[in-house]
């Protein structure tokens, strides 16, 4: 019988590439739709806010406003498709296309998570290529790394948070209670449209509680070069919070809780 001492680089690929032509089949629904929804939130936001010259954090409003919406849509996208993959084998009664195959825990998270970053990372190029073309809008990188990091790890971050919902959940309105009371409030409340200097100190003090809040900081740093939280401790926050999701994760897969009853 053959034996695979290490990764199951072909089981790996073949999950991943599943996953990724899952949504990709519906692109439409699942690409092109949230960046349209996020080019929205740019158009009305400038032409309400940003026509009287007004300025946050020595930019341009436009400029401030679009690296949010950018990594605000591949966060919320990320967390989409990651929360949907076991739910729906649950639901359907198909979790055993899942757990059957011969792919360890990590291996399994991998191909996941991995499928739900390239949508992110696939939504956040195709808003970050219209804004270029948008009239009166600075999209231009100026800390590649910057931009990077928070990008894929905020991405990651969302498709852990995701992978866990999927765990859990037993139907689809556990996944979308956790998207519209949980992933939704703490996006749009991140500092996405504000800078928190412009909160009082209590609200400042929520504001750096907040995950989400690291994450768009560090990516808007990286299009503007200013951040209003340091750069290096929200980079190693995410990190950190990452490598605790994925433990999480890890064990639960592990343990098939929720998924071999």
């Amino acid at each position: 019988m053959p034996v695979i001492r290490s990764v199951n680089w072909g089981g790996l690929k073949t999950l991943y590439l599943k996953e990724v032509r899952r949504f990709f089949k519906v692109q439409l629904q699942t690409i092109w739709a949230p960046a349209i929804t996020t080019l929205l939130f740019l158009v009305i936001f400038t032409v309400a806010l940003g026509r009287s010259g007004r300025s946050v954090m020595g930019v341009p409003f436009a400029d401030f406003l679009a690296p949010g919406l950018i990594v605000m849509g591949m966060l919320q996208n990320a967390f989409a498709n990651s929360s949907f993959s076991l739910l729906v084998g649950k639901i359907q009664g198909t979790i055993v296309d899942y757990l059957m195959p011969p792919l360890s825990t990590g291996e399994l998270i991998a191909g996941l998570v991995g499928a739900s970053v390239t949508r992110a990372l696939l939504v956040g190029l195709a808003v970050w290529l219209a804004m270029l073309l948008w009239p009166g809008v600075d999209a231009t990188p100026r800390h590649p790394l910057a931009i990077f990091w928070f990008g894929l790890f905020g991405s990651m971050m969302l498709s852990f948070l995701g992978l866990l919902t999927s765990i859990w959940a037993e139907k689809f309105d556990h996944a979308a209670a956790v998207t519209n009371f949980v992933v939704a409030p703490l996006s749009l409340l991140s500092g996405t449209f504000y800078s928190i200097e412009s909160l009082a100190p209590a609200f400042q003090a929520v504001s750096h509680a907040n995950p989400f809040f690291y994450i768009i900081s560090g990516f808007r740093y990286g299009f503007i070069g200013v951040s209003d939280s340091p750069v290096h401790l929200g980079g190693a926050l995410l990190l950190a919070i990452n490598l605790l999701l994925g433990a999480i994760c890890y064990v639960l897969l592990k343990k098939g809780w929720k998924l071999k009853n």
